[in-house]
């Protein structure tokens, strides 16, 4: 019969550590980082305020963890997005039809880390609100280098690539803050879905039909 290890004091403070992350995302579900005080965070997890400082220097640098993570979820999702879309050659109907699939598929599996991104981007302290804005000018970026591929964007500039990623990233960031708020109710989540495929599929055809202008 195997013994059970004991738990190492790396693993038991790795323990700990997931543990004020989770307290913290529960915590300020409902209002802000910004309402959220250590000792609250302490008081859940179930160790004293001092142990805190063991971890994290301030609750700003625990939201700055939390921005990390939950951009690391954002960036799965991208990631399973781009790895469908990278044969051109069947239809934008189809391609962007399976990107909202994927979108509401992620959104339900992570979605403490999307309520995060969508809450603490407005609300959250001025350090974690300025890293989002800064994940999401990344996460752009990436995305007008994989639009630079679809035929009929080889002569855009690439500050017109960047506009039409812009507006990609906020229609679906958008629809992932409305499906937060429609957790619960399936046919108001259907709905926003097929709301975001019409908005998507508008974006793009549209903008296939975009032509640079010389010099930009």
């Amino acid at each position: 019969m195997s013994e059970t290890r004991p738990e190492s004091r790396l693993e038991r403070k790795e323990r700990t550590r997931r543990a004020i992350l989770d307290a913290a995302l529960e915590l300020c579900e409902d209002s802000s980082l910004v309402a959220l005080s250590l000792r609250q965070v302490a008081g859940r997890v179930g160790i004293v305020p001092t142990g805190f400082y063991r971890h994290f220097e301030s609750i700003e640098s625990l939201g700055m963890t939390l921005v990390d993570e939950s951009f690391a979820s954002l960036r799965a999702m991208l990631r399973d997005v781009r790895r469908m879309d990278r044969d051109f050659s069947g239809s934008f109907a189809v391609i962007v039809d399976r990107s909202v699939e994927i979108l509401v598929e992620h959104v339900a599996r992570q979605r403490a880390h999307f309520a995060f991104i969508a809450r603490e981007r407005t609300a959250g302290p001025p350090a974690v609100r300025d890293a989002i804005r800064h994940e999401i000018d990344l996460c752009e970026r990436e995305l007008a280098t994989d639009l630079a591929r679809i035929p009929g964007t080889d002569a855009w500039s690439g500050e017109d690539l960047r506009i039409l990623s812009n507006l990609i990233v906020h229609a679906m960031v958008s629809t992932a803050e409305s499906l937060i708020a429609a957790a619960g109710r399936p046919a108001m989540e259907e709905q926003i879905a097929a709301t975001a495929r019409t908005q998507l599929r508008m974006v793009i055809i549209g903008a296939l039909q975009w032509r640079s202008r010389a010099g930009d």
